[in-house]
């Protein structure tokens, strides 16, 4: 299994035991041997969501330093490319397919950079079958 790119839904599934899976645990096993690639809103996408858990009692504060310092071991590239530059296509896969701007980043990444997209998420799934953009399947990469 080569490099992919990686959405959220993925990886906060790795924080919250309601939210794991075994296609959850697989991606997280996957990176023992390869990487994978985010866009640069992942970071701040990743922490909104913990910080919601944290208002709701989801997750204790020191939960959240423990979590992210785990996130900084694992080998995830976060993109830098000029996001103005990368908008008017999100923007386009965003309308066409009726994602959100955020779900459509990573939609683009994978288009862009031709690697294959894991993700929880069906609305996205959904959109990159239809666009040709190949969704991980761990299980079946074995």
């Amino acid at each position: 299994m080569g490099p992919f790119v990686l959405d959220a839904s993925v990886t906060l599934s790795w924080c919250f035991a309601d939210e794991a899976s075994q296609y959850s645990r697989d991606i997280l096993s996957a990176l023992r041997t390869t990487y994978a690639v985010v866009p640069a809103l992942w970071p701040f996408e990743i922490a909104n969501s913990l910080a919601i858990a944290a208002r709701q009692g989801r997750i204790p504060g020191d939960g959240i330093a423990e979590f992210l310092e785990s996130l900084r071991e694992l080998p995830i590239q976060v993109e830098r490319r000029e996001s103005l530059w990368i908008c008017q296509e999100v923007v386009r896969l965003s309308h066409s397919h009726g994602l959100s701007a955020y779900d459509a980043a990573y939609l683009e990444l994978a288009k862009r950079e031709g690697l294959a997209l894991a993700t929880l998420d069906r609305e996205l799934s959904e959109a990159s079958e239809k666009i040709g953009v190949p969704l991980l399947r761990p299980e079946k990469d074995r």
